[in-house]
Formats: structure tokens, sequence, C-alpha cells
């Protein structure tokens, strides 16, 4: 295959995917991860994120959305990405095992009224499982973002997006479009 028509594929197979996020199913489960993630804030409460690989950077990436500013200037909100911080996920790691280094952070940081967003392109990863367990023991509603398949993590949260593909690439890119209507919504719902 040409490298153009390579191009055109993988724009084409994004595009087809992002339509079926137009979808009644897709679109309701975005309304509810969205107004959940809302009602913390107008809580006065934070959010805890988490990922491995891709999924750290988007991790990163939702909190710098939410705590600096997405579109408009604004006040500071508490988001906190558990792949941020090296010398702890190496401690953990090191000490405890690399299946604790987000159960372990999120016992640390977690707060009554927060919310654990976990993301996960496989819905497998065993320390967004740990996560996630230890999430439910302290009482912390818990959001999912992962696949079409969702994994072992579709049935353990509270609410869970599954992307409308089995692609790992394509999978990350709905998360990211996903990421930024939360943004937007944050902005207008508390900002407005």
């Amino acid at each position: 295959m040409e490298t153009k028509d390579l191009i055109k594929n993988l724009i084409g197979e994004s595009i087809k995917v992002k339509k079926k996020m137009l979808e009644p199913e897709q679109i309701e489960y975005i309304y509810n991860v969205a107004n959940k993630i809302v009602e913390v804030y107008k809580n006065k409460k934070k959010t805890i994120i988490c990922g491995n690989g891709g999924s750290a950077s988007d991790a990163l990436h939702f909190a710098a959305e939410i705590v600096v500013r997405f579109e408009k200037n604004r006040d500071a909100l508490p988001s906190i990405a558990l792949s941020e911080n090296v010398s702890i996920i190496t401690a953990i790691g090191n000490d405890f095992g690399y299946d604790c280094v987000f159960s372990r952070q999120l016992e640390a940081f977690v707060q009554k009224g927060d919310i654990f967003i976990a993301i996960s392109t496989s819905g497998n990863s065993p320390n967004i499982i740990k996560a996630l367990k230890s999430a439910k023991k302290l009482g912390i509603f818990t959001i999912g973002m992962t696949s079409s398949n969702g994994g072992e993590m579709k049935d353990m949260c509270d609410l869970c997006y599954c992307a409308p593909s089995k692609v790992t690439a394509r999978t990350q890119e709905c998360h990211i479009l996903l990421i930024h209507i939360i943004a937007k919504l944050i902005e207008e719902k508390i900002f407005n």
C-alpha cells in the first residue's frame, strides 16, 4: 500500500470510529461520565486519574486540562495523575511490586467524595484492577475508560466508558476526545 493511501485509510478509520461515538448509547455514557465529574467539582472535590503507557499520558493530559485550563482562563481545579511522580512509582514498584503503583498512591491521596478515573485500553492491566479494588474498599466512585471489550475493569467501575473500537490507537483517540468533552463541560457548567 502506498504511504498516502495508508494515511487516508488511517484517517478514515479514525473518522469511522468517531462517528460511532454519536450513537445514542455512546452519547448517554459520555453525558453520565461528564456530569458525574462536574458534580465532583461542584462539591469541591478532586479527580485522581491513572493509566499505563499511552493511557498514562492521557491521565497526565486529563489532569493538565483540569488544573490549568481548557479553553477559558478560570480558577484551577484539583486533579492528580498517578503516573506523574517517577520517584513514587519506582519506590512502590521496587518495595511492593508494580501492580501496587496506583493502589498505594490512591490510598495516600483519595478523600471521601473524590472520583477515581482508570484508563486502560485492554481493561485488564493488573495495576489498574488492583487500584479499582482499592477504590472500592475506600468507598470512592470509579470511572473507567477502556475499549469496546471493556476487559475485567468494565464490571468493576461505577461508570465505564467503552470506546467503540478494539484497536488501541482508535480507542486512545476516543479517550482524548472524551477528555476534551469533559474539560469543555466542566468549564461551561462551573465557570459559565
